[in-house]
């Protein structure tokens, strides 16, 4: 999957159309990618489809660090637990 392909499938998970936040967006899956990597996802799986799920969950949550919480969710966590054993 390159990362037009990514880029919007995050935005059909997060209902976001148009391009105006692709930018930001884009730099949202920049910063969770790198997450997800330093944290032992191997990089095969970012090419599977099951990491968009996870992906796109952790740019919901740096979208809404502005709520006052900052930081990633319980679920977005977790799942990356789950792709780092994932072969």
């Amino acid at each position: 999957m390159d990362d037009v392909e990514l880029l919007n499938e995050v935005k059909i998970r997060l209902a976001l159309t148009g391009e105006y936040h692709d930018p930001l967006i884009k730099g949202f899956i920049e910063d969770v990618i790198a997450y997800m990597s330093d944290a032992g996802v191997p990089d095969e799986v970012f090419t599977d489809s099951a990491s968009i799920g996870c992906i796109a969950r952790g740019v919901a949550d740096l979208w809404n660090y502005g709520s006052g919480d900052g930081e990633f969710s319980k679920v977005f966590k977790e799942r990356t637990i789950q792709l780092c054993f994932k072969e």
